[in-house]
């Protein structure tokens, strides 16, 4: 258990038997709260990895990272379904943020995960993705529900 999650574990409940909640707030929880919360430096930088894996192209790509372990350009777009260009282009901006590294072996480079870090969450992401199915599976639409009984006038 980390230290954060320690120091978040000792902080009492507002509703707990101690008293009750009002709605001024308990200043010093809020204090702790934030004390406890990582740097904007390190908010910056995992909302950019979860902003990499928010692409269902990448997502294929790192899940066949995931799986096969080493892979070329030229396998990971048949995989992927996806030109030798995009798959380049992605893998040029995770290489950028260290969530894949590569090898070379004469003119054919061969990409990886990055470490164990990037697997688990991966793994974790597919893995909560497939015992969680999402409220609403399909995209919201900008265009107004239309009512038949509702006419507007010309």
């Amino acid at each position: 258990m980390s230290q954060q999650s320690r120091r978040l574990q000792s902080i009492p409940d507002p509703d707990g038997p101690s008293g009750s909640r009002d709605n001024g707030g308990d200043r010093a929880r809020v204090d702790i709260l934030q004390g406890a919360l990582p740097s904007v430096e390190d908010v910056e930088r995992v909302a950019a990895v979860f902003r990499l894996m928010g692409d269902p192209g990448r997502v294929r790509i790192l899940a066949t990272l995931l799986e096969a372990g080493e892979v070329c350009v030229h396998d990971l777009a048949s995989v992927s379904g996806q030109s030798e260009s995009s798959v380049s282009q992605a893998l040029r901006l995770m290489r950028a943020h260290r969530v894949v590294e590569t090898r070379r072996a004469g003119r054919v480079v061969f990409y990886r995960l990055g470490d164990s870090h990037v697997r688990m969450l991966l793994d974790m992401a597919i893995t909560h993705a497939s015992h969680s199915p999402a409220i609403t599976a399909t995209p919201a639409t900008t265009d107004p529900p239309t009512d038949p009984t509702h006419q507007e006038p010309s």
